[in-house]
């Protein structure tokens, strides 16, 4: 049993241009998808649906019709096909896998400690019809499942599958709102973790302060990446702190950006301090 999913993209999964596609979210982890469908057919944005992926068949929610633009801005998604609408009798029955959760995490525990396996137990997620489990976990190391798999299917009769995943992830799967008091982006809107670093925060002037700055899952928080590219934008027309610059007023001494508002902290021949609007600036004396 491999310890990562398989149910990534696949080019040879693609369809022809002609078929209908459309773009799904799907499973426990969110995941974008991109489906066909029959052409008899016809979906929008919030049914949901019965997809056969590479999983099996799972339930997904549809987005909108896939464009090719839209398409080529997505990452790592699933592809396959959509089989049929979820009928009533469907969604009794995905309610009653959700409300079997509980217990099954009760029984992969029990396994995990009568084992003493060195992984940490994230979530369970049942697929469509419960025709399979995936186990989601944390671990440092590789794990052999080979006797954790036997057991389970023993007692759980299904097919088990487990999934390495890391703490961001963790996050997506059990919390529910962040800082800002909004649910969690990588919850709601975000389909991969974008890559932050201290260099974004401090150059947003953001406190340095790791509790601050860290979301739940203990990393950067992803917000720090959403307004960087904009920052860096306006603070490369700006002049560098310790340079001279020409404006109305005489020469003046940078010596501080505030990017937000687009205005220098700026010092006179007489040593007044003040702020000025970046756009004052007439040209630079020197470095």
């Amino acid at each position: 049993m491999s310890q990562e999913s398989t149910a990534d993209r696949s080019p040879s999964a693609e369809t022809p241009s002609s078929t209908k596609r459309y773009i799904v979210r799907m499973g426990s982890l969110r995941q974008l998808g991109l489906m066909s469908g029959k052409q008899k057919d016809e979906y929008i944005r919030g049914q949901h649906v019965v997809c056969r992926t590479q999983r099996g068949l799972e339930a997904a929610e549809v987005l909108c019709r896939a464009t090719d633009p839209q398409i080529a801005m997505m990452e790592n998604y699933v592809t396959g096909h959509i089989h049929y609408e979820l009928t009533e009798e469907d969604h009794r029955m995905q309610q009653m896998l959700l409300e079997r959760v509980p217990q099954t995490k009760k029984t992969v525990q029990a396994a995990v400690d009568h084992l003493q396996l060195d992984m940490k137990l994230v979530d369970v997620e049942y697929l469509f019809a419960g025709e399979r489990i995936v186990i989601y976990y944390l671990a440092e190391d590789r794990v052999d499942f080979r006797q954790l798999i036997k057991d389970l299917g023993t007692q759980l009769q299904t097919r088990i599958e487990m999934k390495q995943i890391g703490v961001r992830d963790e996050a997506k799967l059990l919390a529910d709102y962040g800082d800002c008091g909004k649910p969690l982006c990588c919850n709601t809107h975000l389909s991969t973790m974008p890559r932050v670093t201290m260099k974004m925060a401090k150059l947003q002037k953001a406190s340095l302060d790791p509790n601050k700055l860290s979301g739940r899952c203990g990393r950067l928080k992803c917000c720090l990446r959403y307004e960087f590219d904009h920052y860096e934008e306006v603070f490369d027309r700006m002049p560098p702190i310790g340079s001279r610059v020409l404006t109305r007023d005489g020469t003046l001494t940078v010596l501080q950006h505030e990017i937000l508002t687009q205005q220098l902290l700026v010092e006179t021949q007489d040593r007044r301090r003040m702020l000025i609007p970046a756009s004052d600036v007439l040209s630079e004396v020197s470095r």
